[in-house]
């Protein structure tokens, strides 16, 4: 028996109402409801009626196959798949419009047919002759690049099966339906079917599919939250409007780490890896100047070098004024009454701007002890020394805590030319051989001002 009902959808978050509120409970936006029918089938127990009942099976009896993987040969990819893509998974790709989605995975196409894989591009926003315009102007001019311009998700599945490629390309998920379904294509019921199918495709055709998804003005994919459940990796590709760096983050990963990033610069013929990014970002830093320290975050297995810049100044209002670009705001005013207590620097009358350079934010608890010597250096007009690296978490009585992968952060600064290293006394490092920097430890944040 078929039965239809209609429901209501948020377009911003996906969130199911059986009737129209004003105000969505999920994302809290205000007349984001759309009314969808949606078909409700009645169906029996298949395997009870073929007479096939699963059974449980203990673990240890499992046979466990080695993964598959299949590297693109872009560095920076294969870092935040995990160490290649894998075969038979379904990978989800967002981002801003026009930050580089498909310049990435058409350039992805053209590094996997050099390795003579095999490639089905599915496009339902953009004719034959736009693809292929595109990817003469980036070198994917190929004929083992496969194109398809077509929305139907049906003629889709028949030129997978057809073609039997590797790794197929769909762009984007919310242009694809199902035709058996009355909703328009982007509504969450289409885009629910529609990853439902591919995924079934992806594991029973053992081949990678990618699927671009378009993000709602939060910054999240659009469609329902069970989308990124359903696939097994979610990438963000981020950037500023104002630079060409792009960052391509993994928050959702069933294959690797989740904490890795992927740094590329978007130039006229398509996207460069940055391999160093800690250069990158210390690029164009001021000489001698108050204020401007450099930290070390760890994103993911990588220590990256940052500046970070603070400017304090006399406020003319009765309330100072505190903004902070990068860093978490209530952690900078957490470190500057921490400052205030412990370091005796009085910050009660004056306005406080702290920034990471570069556009990358950090959330890595190494970087307090860089915020406060950063605060200290611009109050007092006193520049940090330019070879100098601040690492440490920073406690509420004033204390260096220790952090994780201590060694990793100082043999990144060493590489980098920097002589002098601001390092937490708990967990001090023994000899490490052929280091040329010089480790100075503290143990609270006095010391520390004092050795800076």
């Amino acid at each position: 028996m078929v039965k239809e009902k209609q429901v209501f959808f948020c377009k911003e978050c996906g969130y199911e109402s059986a009737k129209w509120m004003g105000q969505c409970p999920g994302c809290r936006q205000w007349n984001t409801f759309a009314e969808e029918k949606i078909t409700v089938k009645k169906r029996g127990n298949s395997s009870a009626s073929s007479g096939e009942k699963p059974e449980a099976v203990s673990i240890t009896e499992v046979t466990s196959a080695q993964e598959s993987r299949m590297f693109t040969n872009i560095g920076e990819l294969d870092r935040v798949l995990g160490g290649g893509i894998v075969r038979g998974s379904l990978v989800l790709v967002g981002g801003d419009p026009g930050i580089g989605k498909s310049t990435l995975l058409l350039e992805m196409c053209k590094c996997l047919v050099a390795d003579d894989e095999k490639v089905l591009y599915v496009s339902g926003e953009e004719s034959l002759s736009q693809i292929k315009m595109r990817g003469v102007r980036l070198g994917a001019y190929d004929e083992k690049i496969l194109l398809l311009s077509d929305g139907d998700l049906t003629n889709a599945e028949q030129a997978i099966e057809k073609s039997s490629p590797d790794v197929v390309v769909i762009d984007s998920i919310q242009t694809m339906f199902v035709p058996e379904l009355d909703n328009v294509p982007g509504s969450v019921t289409q885009v629910r079917e529609v990853t439902s199918r591919l995924m079934q495709v992806a594991k029973r055709l053992n081949v990678a599919i990618f699927i671009v998804g378009h993000v709602t003005k939060e910054g999240t994919v659009a469609g329902p939250r069970t989308l990124e459940h359903m696939v097994d990796c979610v990438l963000y590709f981020e950037g500023d409007d104002n630079s060409g760096f792009r960052m391509l983050r993994a928050v959702k990963n069933r294959f690797g780490s989740t904490n890795e990033i992927g740094v590329f610069n978007m130039t006229e013929t398509g996207l460069e890896e940055v391999s160093n990014p800690s250069r990158m970002f210390l690029t164009g830093r001021p000489v001698e100047a108050p204020g401007s320290v450099v930290i070390s975050s760890m994103e993911g297995t990588r220590a990256v070098l940052l500046e970070l810049q603070a400017l304090v100044s006399d406020s003319n209002f009765n309330m100072p004024r505190r903004t902070s670009v990068g860093v978490d705001y209530n952690r900078v005013n957490l470190l500057m009454a921490v400052l205030e207590k412990r370091g005796g620097i009085n910050l009660s009358g004056c306005d406080c701007y702290v920034s990471i350079a570069g556009g990358l934010r950090v959330n890595d608890p190494a970087s307090d002890l860089g915020i406060i010597c950063a605060i200290a250096s611009s109050f007092r007009n006193r520049p940090v020394g330019d070879d100098t690296v601040i690492i440490g978490e920073v406690g509420l009585a004033g204390e260096i805590r220790g952090v994780q992968s201590i060694l990793q952060r100082v043999k990144e600064a060493d590489k980098l030319g920097y002589r002098r290293v601001i390092l937490p006394k708990a967990g001090q490092l023994g000899q490490i051989p052929d280091l040329h920097a010089e480790l100075i430890y503290v143990s609270t944040i006095q010391e520390a001002l004092e050795r800076i």
